[in-house]
């Protein structure tokens, strides 16, 4: 796709990621909060149903509707932040790839694809995890619990005074590991995108040819199966990571945990597999929407802004 002169295409990345970021969130954030209250809950054995009695509690316990938007502001800055991150060295480091392989991006190896989005993952993660531990210990506490946080910054100060800089990084290690979750996607995404048949390619239907997706015209139902397939190949796959997370970034997770490894062992031992896989429901019902309204906007942004190049 050729596009007049404008703004570099890391520039056009960056605000089409953000933009997506926000999107998303503003959209989803209710099903990450029940989420959320799923994956920290240790009272009971995971269950059908469960996402029911969450949602009935939160309703009549602590405040109606608005109590499902409890934690917008950190998970709004996360995400926003997160994407825009995300894409923006996804975006640089593909752009290094195609030089050092002399190739079009479209041509690259789908091994090129999982590396350079893991290593966008990895740095994104290093740079956000302490918004993502504010964002998690007010999604998992109502806003009147004991030691519940009443705002980003007074969640901040009292991590600072309480835990110090490590307080900031709990949860990091499952993080890092959590980049093969984006790593899994980005690298079926691109494939399909560049096996997808399309009006403008209708010869071309899951062949091996190399097509560039820049000579594709994609449709909103297009972008909606292509995401959604990546995004359920990658959370299948990768899930666990998310519960272990969310219990080290708890409150009371210095109490609890001596670790990733040991958090791992405890939901092995005390609630054996399904103990793994708590929120899955809600996660599954959250992540297509928020996946959807993501690549939509990521792709209709993308193609909007001006940019110096054609090739991303």
């Amino acid at each position: 796709m050729t596009r007049r002169d404008g703004l570099s295409s890391s520039a056009v990345e960056t605000l089409a990621g953000f933009t997506a970021g926000v999107a998303t969130t503003l959209a989803v954030h209710p099903l990450d909060l029940v989420k959320t209250r799923l994956q920290v809950d240790r009272s009971s054995p995971a269950r059908f149903g469960s996402s029911v009695q969450i949602i009935r509690g939160i309703y009549a316990n602590e405040g109606g509707i608005r109590a499902f938007y409890r934690g917008l502001a950190p998970n709004l800055i996360g995400n926003s932040t997160s994407w825009a991150l995300y894409f923006f060295f996804y975006g640089s480091l593909k752009e290094m790839a195609c030089h050092y392989r002399g190739q079009p991006v479209h041509q690259l190896k789908s091994s090129d694809y999982f590396l350079t989005s893991g290593a966008a993952g990895v740095l994104t993660a290093l740079m956000t995890n302490p918004i993502w531990v504010i964002k998690t210990r007010m999604l998992a506490t109502g806003a009147n619990s004991p030691g519940a946080y009443s705002s980003v910054i007074s969640g901040v100060r009292h991590l600072y005074h309480t835990e110090g800089l490590r307080g900031f990084y709990r949860g990091l290690v499952p993080s890092l590991f959590g980049v093969s979750h984006g790593a899994f996607q980005f690298m079926a995404y691109e494939k399909l995108r560049a096996l997808w048949p399309t009006e403008s390619s209708k010869s071309e239907i899951f062949s091996n040819t190399a097509v560039s997706p820049s000579q594709k015209n994609f449709s909103v139902l297009d972008t909606f199966a292509i995401s959604g397939m990546s995004k359920v190949f990658a959370g299948c796959v990768t899930y666990p990571y998310q519960v272990i997370r969310a219990r080290l970034q708890i409150l009371e997770a210095q109490m609890l945990y001596r670790g990733a490894m040991d958090a791992v062992r405890q939901v092995w031992t005390k609630e054996g597999i399904s103990g793994f896989y708590r929120g899955l429901g809600p996660n599954l019902i959250r992540v297509l929407p928020s996946t959807w309204v993501t690549f939509v906007v990521y792709e209709h942004m993308k193609a909007t802004l001006p940019s110096d190049k054609g090739k991303v």
